[in-house]
């Protein structure tokens, strides 16, 4: 164990991680929204959330002392955010592309 925390760093931390959340959702949208109508503000928009999410991170790091296995984990937390969207937008596309291709068979048919 490491050393304790103080009541207004578990505060931050808290806080930190409800802004992990929330950023990490709004770039997701922002995301989103930046593939289905290919706005530039959109693009910088999730671009700001996912920044936003970093610093809500590193603040969350900092607050609650955590060192070690607990940044690795940080680190990897960060990556997933950024790719799992897209992943996710790959197999949207993909899912809906099958799809729309089996209807238009049917369609003809």
């Amino acid at each position: 164990m490491g050393d304790p925390i103080g009541l207004q760093d578990l505060f931050f931390g808290t806080m930190a991680g409800a802004g992990v959340v929330l950023s990490g959702a709004l770039y997701a949208l922002f995301f989103a929204l930046t593939r289905l109508h290919g706005s530039r503000a959109m693009n910088i928009a999730s671009l700001a959330a996912y920044l936003l999410l970093i610093i809500s991170v590193f603040v969350m790091a900092n607050a609650l002392a955590l060192s070690g296995f607990w940044i690795l984990v940080s680190a990897v937390m960060l990556i997933g955010y950024f790719l799992l969207p897209r992943a996710i937008w790959h197999l949207c596309v993909g899912t809906h592309a099958a799809e729309a291709a089996a209807t238009h068979s049917r369609a003809t048919q």
